[in-house]
């Protein structure tokens, strides 16, 4: 019985890890087991240790064969939800968006990103990983205006894992629960060339709103319950029970994609 026990607490650790919006928000009871993100079963969170390559490896460019799916076919409704008239966030010809529902404030997002560079980096270039984060939150809307700041000034990709090391290992900027200080912030942001007073205006201009704007009507039609999550395509919001079994079933959905693609 005790065995039973533990094995049926390791089965909820990737619910309860997630971060989840708050109840309020929540969508219909049927679609929140597929948007509670996995974060924390125990083969996952070995795998999330040891992935950690540079922020530049995982941006090159590669020539990477398309990767073989491992693992049965996922199944809807178990492995993923159909996104109804869902469409990618940033469509681009002749590739497979795979977008990461995000917030760099979200202890779940943190222990993921290292895993999800491991594998962006093997992807293939027909597959686009973009960026999208949540703002469910009022600290979360705030680290979304960081990101769209920083994606305006051109510094997002080299600075997108060091804020995530920066907030959740060296505590040297604002983590959950704690008072948002965006001139703190914005001042972290100048060792990447610009100043606080210019991170600062763009984080509150025209452009970084009609940003916030889309990614958060993108990631309301796709109900997802929490970050992380992964749409690929537009199409599916994936599922599973720990972040390798999630991103094994990202996989299957692109292929799913690349074969719909080429039998056209």
């Amino acid at each position: 019985m005790k065995t039973r026990y533990i094995l049926a607490l390791v089965a909820l650790l990737p619910v309860l890890a997630a971060c989840s919006k708050p109840e309020t928000a929540a969508p219909a009871a049927d679609a929140a087991p597929a948007t509670s993100a996995p974060a924390a079963s125990t083969p996952a969170a070995g795998d999330a240790a040891a992935a950690a390559p540079a922020q530049a490896a995982a941006e090159a460019p590669n020539n990477n064969p398309p990767v073989v799916p491992d693992g049965p076919a996922p199944v809807e409704g178990t492995d993923y939800t159909v996104i109804a008239d869902g469409q990618p966030f940033e469509p681009a010809d002749g590739k497979i968006e795979v977008a990461e529902a995000f917030n760099y404030i979200c202890p779940a997002c943190a222990q993921f990103e290292p895993l999800f560079n491991q594998w962006k980096a093997k992807e293939p270039s027909d597959v686009r990983v973009v960026y999208v984060p949540a703002q469910f939150r009022p600290d979360f809307r705030d680290y979304a205006k960081v990101y769209y700041a920083a994606q305006a000034l051109g510094i997002d990709k080299q600075s997108h894992d060091a804020i995530f090391k920066a907030i959740h290992q060296d505590k040297t900027l604002p983590g959950e629960g704690q008072s948002i200080d965006l001139d703190k912030i914005a001042q972290w942001y100048t060792q990447y060339g610009v100043t606080a007073d210019q991170f600062k205006q763009t984080m509150g201009s025209f452009a970084v709103a009609g940003k916030m704007s889309k990614a958060n009507q993108f990631l309301m039609r796709a109900q997802i319950g929490g970050t992380p999550s992964v749409i690929v395509a537009g199409k599916y919001l994936v599922k599973g029970k720990s972040y390798s079994d999630f991103l094994r079933i990202t996989d299957h959905l692109i292929a799913r994609e690349r074969q719909a693609a080429g039998a056209k």
